[in-house]
């Protein structure tokens, strides 16, 4: 084995040092005082609690899944890697979520005391920390298994065991943390502005403190997890097809086997660097406007990437091919932002706050009809990489080119954390009572974060269809290799079979998600009524609310509605898989990729959209706060908030957990 294979795990190791250095310089940001800190403390307080809870159910799910891989065929190694992927998952997403708690307090003192540069550092930096460890994470635990097993095509499939993990881990964090901050965000929202008239964040509003929990635990915790199931996914999917080539092909890229199952790990090793500089590239333009410094950091790590990726590949004695791939997926990615970024942010926005002003029907009609057309130019890109990636590298390529697409993660994600660190600032400001420049330092970053979030999105939406493509690739070399004779042919009655199946599958979660934000958050707004109502002088700000209740409530509700979804995405391929056969399964993967995506798309950028439509309004446009305009924007962002946060990204993750789990069992169903 060549020295070189150490690489990955130690830069792993290097970038969690990168990580704990950040930290200190976000600690050493001064964090205020008085009703700053105790606002600050209630937050990570409730997400904590709420993070123990939630990775205690999900040690019980582990130990079982552990348990069931360890007494079937697949054997001890295979559960091994199961259980550190869970670990890496979940350390992930614990690490990112209790850092964006210290780094919100610490944006809102920034943005009082400095002044929009200083509070723009505080928060990417706190979101750096989640994007740093989410890839060093990954390629600590990936390149540890690569040395123990990866490295002999006949023992790389150990390294499914880590995929399954960590999208185990992921699917239950993003749905148990969408139920929870959606549930508070709603209840927070219907009472607080449109029933009681007060802004938002307001502190005599009882949901606000829930409300800014879940942003924690869904949009900081959810998503790095999200994102390290996709991240990991597109590396072990270009691993395991890589271990199952035939000699012609693999001839074909002129490389041999062991480079070729290496050269992932490689690419995401570079990837970590160039996010590094880009982190560094915010921090040094952070003068300038938000908006500048964070383009400048994602675009100049994608071109740096880019530049080092081709050196690499030609170091590693390959051809000009391997490289195209790699670029397709790299420059597909910054499409799909830049298209979601024009749907949540650009000319469809104004028009959709502008549709305010004949009612809430509208702004629903013009919003839904936004989502669908949304979807056409991202999935017309995803198409196209897979054409170029396929065409110039085979399958083999599909999977490099979600690499591709991932490799700069650090960067990506932290762009995408910030977001919801700057909306918790803007909430602890207008909490605390800071003075009102605070708050339009905090709004104009939590605008921007909006709006990164939003491309945060679609980016991981095109990334987990392109690593979920490439990991039904690989089950089906797997299948293949074992059953020469396996073929999915659509006019195979099985096959169509499972592709109705697997069509299912997003309509039923997306339907369990809404219904479980929807149930939670009438409980909510009961109990924010009943404290309007029954604890004197609430309203007029002379006494204060029971937040403790509604935290409680967001998190029982997040924690009893994750389990059922979370279940049925683990259990489907195995019941299909063992009850219908390989080709149902084969089917069934496609027909929840094809659903999955299209519903995913359209989820999160009509949110998005609408989103922003009301932060238009709320801007003193089109009749601005407490007009009927903004209370018809309101609504359609209410709708909106699930649809974004909770259903549309639980689609990434399940055709990556039904694909995992496929290829993860495919050595049994030969």
């Amino acid at each position: 084995m060549s020295v070189f294979s150490f690489l990955p795990a130690l830069l792993g190791l290097f970038g969690l040092y990168c990580a704990y250095l950040v930290y200190g310089i976000v600690k050493s940001a001064p964090a205020g005082s008085g009703k700053v800190i105790d606002i600050g403390d209630q937050i990570h307080l409730g997400a904590m609690v709420f993070m123990k809870a939630e990775y205690s159910r999900l040690a019980i799910f582990c130990i079982v899944v552990f348990l069931a891989i360890w007494i079937s065929d697949l054997g001890g190694a295979t559960a091994f890697a199961f259980v550190i992927g869970a670990l890496c998952s979940g350390a992930a997403g614990y690490i990112g979520m209790y850092t964006a708690t210290q780094a919100n307090v610490r944006t809102a003192t920034a943005a009082q005391d400095e002044g929009p540069s200083q509070a723009l550092s505080v928060a990417f930096f706190g979101g750096s920390i989640m994007g740093l460890t989410v890839a060093s994470m990954g390629l600590l635990g990936l390149g540890v298994l690569y040395l123990m097993f990866g490295g002999d095509p006949h023992t790389a499939h150990v390294i499914h065991g880590f995929g399954m993990g960590a999208s185990s881990v992921a699917l239950f964090s993003r749905v148990g943390g969408g139920i929870f901050t959606k549930s508070a965000d709603v209840g927070a929202d219907l009472v607080g502005k449109i029933e009681a008239g007060i802004p938002e964040d307001d502190p005599r509003n009882p949901g606000v403190i829930a409300d800014n929990v879940g942003d924690n635990v869904g949009d900081v915790a959810g998503m790095g997890s999200d994102i390290f199931e996709s991240y990991c996914g597109s590396m072990i999917a270009s691993l395991a097809i890589a271990s199952t080539m035939s000699l012609a092909a693999i001839q074909q890229l002129a490389y041999d086997q062991q480079t070729l199952m290496f050269m992932p790990l490689a690419l995401a090793s570079i990837g970590l660097l160039c996010s590094i500089a880009g982190i560094y590239t915010v921090k040094h333009f952070a003068n300038r406007s938000p908006e500048v410094a964070l383009r400048m950091g994602t675009m100049g790590a994608s071109v740096l990437f880019i530049i080092i990726a081709l050196l690499l590949i030609f170091a590693m004695g390959g051809t000009f091919n391997l490289w195209m791939a790699v670029l397709s997926g790299a420059i597909g990615g910054i499409i799909i932002g830049l298209v979601t970024e024009y749907y949540t942010g650009g000319a469809p926005v104004r028009k959709l706050a502008k549709d305010g002003e004949t009612g809430p029907a509208t702004v629903m009609i013009s919003g839904l009809a936004l989502g669908m057309q949304s979807v056409a130019i991202p999935v017309i890109t995803i198409a196209a990489i897979i054409f170029i990636s396929s065409h110039f590298a085979g399958l083999y390529g599909v999977g490099i080119a979600a690499v591709g697409m991932l490799a700069t993660v650090g960067i990506t994600m932290a762009i995408d954390a910030y977001g919801p660190i700057a909306d918790n600032a803007g909430g602890i400001a207008e909490m605390a009572e800071m003075e009102e420049h605070t708050r339009e330092i905090t709004d104009s970053l939590d605008e921007l974060g909006n709006t990164t979030a939003a491309i945060g999105k679609g980016f991981a939406i095109g990334a987990a269809a392109l690593a979920a493509l490439a990991l039904i690739s690989a089950f089906i070399e797997t299948i293949s290799l074992g059953n020469p004779e396996f073929q999915l042919l659509i006019n195979n009655p099985t096959v169509l079979v499972g592709m109705f199946l697997g069509g299912i599958f997003p309509f039923l979660v997306s339907a369990l998600t809404m219904k479980a934000v929807g149930d939670a958050a009438f409980e909510m707004i009961h109990e924010i009524r009943r404290q309007f109502h029954e604890i004197p002088g609430l309203l007029e700000g002379n006494a204060k609310p029971d937040t403790a209740r509604c935290v409680d409530i967001a998190t029982k509700a997040a924690l009893n509605k994750m389990v059922l979804p979370g279940t049925l995405a683990v259990l489907a391929p195995v019941l299909v898989g063992f009850g219908l056969g390989p080709e149902a399964l084969g089917g069934m993967l496609g027909g929840a990729l094809i659903t999955g995506v299209m519903m995913a798309l359209m989820m999160a950028n009509a949110g998005g959209a609408w989103d922003n439509a009301k932060k238009h309004v709320e801007k003193g446009n089109i009749g601005g706060k407490g007009s009927s305009v903004h209370a018809a924007v309101v609504v359609g962002d209410t709708v909106g908030d699930p649809l974004k946060d909770t259903s549309g990204p639980s689609m990434n993750i399940l055709i990556n957990v039904m694909a995992i789990v496929s290829l993860v069992i495919a050595p049994l169903l030969i």
